[in-house]
């Protein structure tokens, strides 16, 4: 679980990552970011009806996507706001194919710290 401080809550601060953030999507996964003034990163997730119906599929993909983050976030530049997009390919994969998506979006934006390509 991400702690309160590490997560994007309010409509307005979704709004503004959406409205003037720089993005990078695949086929599972879409990032949408932008500079805060705080010390720490915060997230949002997000899993559509499209991805699935019903809510324990969708619930247990935003689970998975927590502990990447949670895992990941100490490899992250400070001082952003991210929107993680789940898209209808994400449903039916695994916790590594999710991971490996989520850290290649990170690379493209520029803010992961690590230099390796977890692409295959």
């Amino acid at each position: 679980m991400l702690k309160q401080k590490n997560r994007l809550l309010l409509k307005k601060d979704f709004d503004a990552v959406w409205k003037k953030g720089r993005s990078s999507y695949d086929k599972i996964l879409g990032v949408k970011m932008i500079a805060n003034n705080l010390a720490g990163n915060r997230f949002g997730i997000m899993v559509g009806l499209k991805v699935s119906k019903l809510a324990v599929e969708r619930n247990k993909i935003k689970r998975r996507m927590r502990e990447i983050i949670r895992f990941e976030e100490k490899n992250l530049k400070k001082s952003f706001d991210f929107v993680v997009t789940v898209l209808p390919a994400a449903r039916g994969l695994g916790f590594e194919e999710l991971k490996k998506s989520l850290l290649f979006n990170f690379k493209r934006l520029g803010v992961n710290l690590q230099n390796t390509d977890h692409r295959t």
